[in-house]
């Protein structure tokens, strides 16, 4: 079953991705659901807290660019990264695709998602896993959501020996 699920999600990744979708705005806030091999993890997003960032997370969803990719870098007490696309094409075609930072305007606590890369962001998103704004909101990383569902699984990665929890895809709601 999971092979054949990643593979439809492959193929809807490339359909997407070839059919040049338009950039849209996300809404004032909206919902997006992780499902993993650890559980499902809810972010909520708000667009007031970082437009930039809330635009491109939600830019990168519809388009599946997170389809059939993993949490690859896991810091105990520190965060818990995703962001680079399960399929190499589709990588390489975001990786020079920056967007400008926002300022941070809510703190890097421990829910808050934000995208990694100051001056640099393009695909790769952080979920804090403890207070970090001591340090993060200096460095600009600006918050532009937060776990409202899931931060046992989160919190699970962990413990993960390959520190990796597979993201099987990604819905708005």
């Amino acid at each position: 079953m999971v092979a054949s699920a990643f593979f439809r999600i492959g193929v809807l990744v490339a359909i997407l991705a070839s059919a040049g979708l338009a950039r849209a705005e996300a809404s004032a806030q909206f919902r997006v659901r992780l499902d993993t091999t650890k559980g499902a993890i809810v972010i909520e997003v708000h667009r007031d807290w970082a437009p930039h960032g809330a635009d491109r997370f939600y830019d990168l969803v519809r388009r599946g660019c997170y389809d059939d990719s993993r949490f690859f870098r896991v810091v105990a007490g520190k965060w818990a990264q995703f962001g680079i696309a399960g399929d190499p094409h589709v990588a390489r075609r975001w990786r020079a695709e920056t967007i400008p930072d926002d300022p941070p305007k809510a703190p890097n606590v421990a829910g808050a998602a934000a995208f990694a890369v100051a001056n640099g962001r393009t695909t790769q998103v952080f979920i804090n896993l403890a207070d970090n704004s001591g340090t993060l909101d200096a460095q600009g990383f600006a918050p532009f959501g937060r776990i409202v569902e899931g931060m046992d699984v989160v919190e699970a990665l962990v413990n993960d020996p390959r520190g990796t929890g597979l993201i099987a895809f990604l819905t708005i709601g």
